[in-house]
């Protein structure tokens, strides 16, 4: 029996999820899987027991439906065995907000902001009363680019950017980790679910470089980790700047530039 701490990831059908377990199984982890897709979950779990050795369960759900992620919230509030989640099920929308239908857009807002929340609050107490857990959620440098028209998905990955960085303000000081990474444009189903046309993406990066450089990220126990990023003081200056805005933030009073029209 493994005396490493279980792992929890959602949306590990394929892509990034189907990656992080790979990773993990090799570190030697048990695995809850968790998607949609029972087939190609079943698939992935007899591989990497019979490479790797450990014990692997998968539990369907569709976290856009309110019953499956109370399932899976039940699953990481009550097995202790967990001590990792990884927060990855994801998608995206084709086209501009205007043409977005809001059905899709509510389902895409409880899928990528909804779910990623409800589960770590499902493991957060338990990881404080141990003292040690780790929470890693899946982002997108979307979420810091409105530049790139994504307006609906680019604000979903911007919550889980501010979600991990005030439960690592929250929580790290209680033991426990929360890692946010932040990919760029990576070689997923995600683009075809989307209906995205991928002749209009210059690049993509691969999704086992992709996982490769956040579990490096992982081990640094980094807060953010942006794997594309080359130079990692852009990141520091900007957290530099907007630190430096927070003192104008208690104030009671206008600032000088609003006390006139001139």
């Amino acid at each position: 029996m493994s005396t490493l701490p279980s792992v929890l990831i959602t949306g590990a059908s394929s892509g990034i999820g189907a990656t992080y377990a790979d990773r993990f199984a090799r570190r030697g982890h048990d695995l809850v899987l968790v998607a949609r897709d029972k087939t190609r979950m079943e698939t992935l779990a007899e591989r990497l027991r019979a490479e790797t050795g450990v014990k692997i369960e998968v539990l369907v759900a569709d976290l856009t439906r309110v019953e499956d992620v109370e399932a899976v919230v039940a699953r990481l509030r009550d097995d202790e065995r967990i001590g990792v989640l990884v927060n990855n099920a994801g998608a995206s929308l084709s086209g501009g907000f205007t043409r977005q239908e809001a059905g899709d857009i509510m389902r895409l807002v409880s899928l990528n902001a909804s779910a990623v929340a409800a589960l770590a609050s499902a493991v957060a107490p338990r990881f404080i009363k141990a003292g040690q857990g780790a929470i890693i959620n899946i982002g997108s440098v979307v979420g810091l680019a409105p530049e790139l028209g994504l307006s609906v998905y680019g604000a979903t990955k911007a919550f889980v950017l501010y979600l991990s960085q005030g439960l690592a303000n929250e929580l790290g000081p209680k033991g426990v980790y929360v890692q946010a990474v932040l990919p760029a444009a990576t070689r997923t189903e995600i683009w075809d679910r989307s209906g995205s046309d991928l002749s209009k993406i210059p690049s993509l990066m691969e999704v086992d470089d992709l996982v490769d450089a956040a579990l490096i990220g992982f081990d640094r126990r980094e807060l953010v980790t942006i794997p594309p990023l080359d130079d990692a003081g852009l990141w520091d200056r900007l957290q530099t700047a907007r630190q430096a805005m927070l003192p104008s933030f208690g104030v009671n009073q206008l600032a000088d530039r609003y006390r006139s029209e001139a």
